[in-house]
């Protein structure tokens, strides 16, 4: 970030010394008149203005609370801790986070060199972006169309690592510096900036968190139904393509929901097929191999030595040999 700019964000603002001066806590009139802790777009907007930006508050923890507003906030330089629904969240020098209004935020208080920047941004602001991003669906366009309809209980928030790429910290820059100095046409210039942010965005889709148990739950489901109506010849670009989502990201993601790779829920779906098939059919191994999907047979006969600790041919002739004992037993009953 530029050094001057910096600087100026690193200013003690007046609410800030008065927490260093001995205040005990957040005042909560700046922000909110709600008892429930919502913070209220209007204390922090002028009137008519859909987007306004302040460097986040340090020296104190912020608690628990939500906004009538879309929030984002760019971390300068530093650190912040977030607790976004239960989920703790560590924002680094040139993270990104968006949070709509059915996140629930907790911050932990930062020292004076963690300077960080909040957009204040009614969901109207985002009309623009959101023509720009062209009629194919993904996360990203999913979140603003909560935003934008005040339907937020899929995805809470979303977190991107993005130090390292530069035309989304150019651009994130440029909407600070425009709103920070009051430049002139600073709301087209940002939107149209904001519209450019979120297509470049959609090209690090492997380097987002997303915030939502209830959406972790669906992809999981859609990933296991996928797998077990495809193993065959399913593949995770066809997954990905079925699904709208970055092939990396969602690698990435089926890696952290079911602890497995995707090619070793394939595996496991396939070696389950073939057991089953062993057991319960008369066909020749060969076949089964290729109808679950396998076109070495080596490779087939090694892994499933090594999930079931026998051949294939040995499995089999122990599921007969456990089907006629469970036989005798129920003649003798």
């Amino acid at each position: 970030m530029d050094a001057e700019l910096l600087k100026e964000l690193s200013v003690i603002t007046e609410e800030e010394q008065r927490i260093l001066d001995g205040r005990d806590g957040i005042d909560q009139n700046i922000y909110t008149e709600n008892k429930e802790w919502i913070i209220d777009c209007e204390k922090l907007l002028k009137k008519g203005k859909l987007i306004q930006v302040r460097p986040h508050t340090r020296f104190v923890h912020f608690p628990k609370h939500r906004h009538n507003y879309v929030e984002v906030i760019y971390m300068c330089q530093g650190s912040t801790t977030h607790i976004l629904n239960g989920n703790r969240v560590v924002l680094e020098q040139g993270d990104l986070l968006f949070l709509n209004q059915n996140a629930e935020q907790e911050i932990l208080p930062a020292q004076e060199n963690d300077i960080a920047v909040n957009f204040i941004i009614l969901p109207e602001f985002f009309n623009m972006a959101f023509s720009m991003m062209g009629a194919e669906d993904n996360i990203l366009k999913e979140f603003l169309v909560g935003t934008l309809c005040g339907k937020n209980e899929m995805t809470s928030y979303l977190y991107f690592h993005v130090a390292d790429v530069l035309p989304v910290q150019n651009l994130v820059e440029n909407m600070v510096w425009t709103i920070f100095y009051n430049m002139p046409n600073k709301r087209s210039l940002n939107q149209i900036t904001m519209g450019l942010l979120l297509l470049q965005l959609l090209n690090y889709m492997d380097k987002m968190e997303t915030g939502s148990r209830q959406f972790d739950k669906e992809l999981t489901g859609a990933v296991l139904s996928y797998v077990d109506e495809h193993y065959k010849n399913g593949s995770l670009s066809e997954l990905s393509e079925m699904l709208g989502y970055d092939i990396y990201w969602l690698s990435r993601e089926i890696k952290k929901l079911t602890g497995r790779t995707y090619k070793e829920l394939l595996q496991v779906r396939r070696m389950s097929q073939a057991a089953y098939l062993l057991a319960s059919s008369a066909l020749p191994v060969a076949d089964i191999i290729q109808s679950v999907g396998y076109d070495n047979t080596s490779y087939f006969y090694r892994k499933f030595k090594e999930k079931y600790k026998m051949s294939p041919k040995e499995y089999r002739e122990k599921e007969k040999l456990y089907a006629k004992d469970i036989g005798k037993k129920h003649q003798r009953t």
